[in-house]
């Protein structure tokens, strides 16, 4: 079997993400604020069952880091031995792009972010999050 040989190649840096505005970042969390509280709580966040058995949501929010914007879910363990009584996950992700366009992605069960609409506005991105079983805690 032939050895292979070690060849240097040029990588270009990847381009730097940009930066949010302050009003852009406002303006998303409070619409995404309004859409948990009128429409993602009341159908997911239910009161526990009188001896739960599995994991259940306790509340949403979200959460800025740097140019993303995450939609997080709250669970509680009620198992007597779990490894911590409660934990989060970020169930949705919105990345900001130049020209207040927004990519929309889904965490999937393997723990890496799956990006399904690109370019949407962010309207369309809530839309999605609340009709779009991708986007479900």
């Amino acid at each position: 079997m032939p050895k292979r040989r070690k060849v240097w190649m040029y990588c270009p840096p990847r381009p730097k993400k940009p930066k949010v505005p302050d009003s852009v970042k406002a303006g998303v969390s409070l619409k995404a604020q309004r859409l948990i509280d009128e429409h993602l709580r009341p159908e997911h966040v239910k009161p526990p069952a009188k001896k739960p058995q599995f994991n259940y949501i306790t509340d949403l929010f979200t959460k800025w880091y740097q140019s993303y914007f995450y939609f997080c879910a709250t669970y509680a363990c009620p198992h007597p031995d779990a490894l911590s009584p409660i934990f989060e996950i970020r169930f949705a992700r919105m990345g900001y792009q130049e020209g207040n366009t927004i990519n929309l992605a889904y965490m999937r069960n393997n723990g890496k972010w799956n990006e399904i609409f690109f370019a949407f506005a962010l309207d369309e991105c809530l839309d999605a999050i609340r009709e779009d079983p991708h986007f479900f805690p």
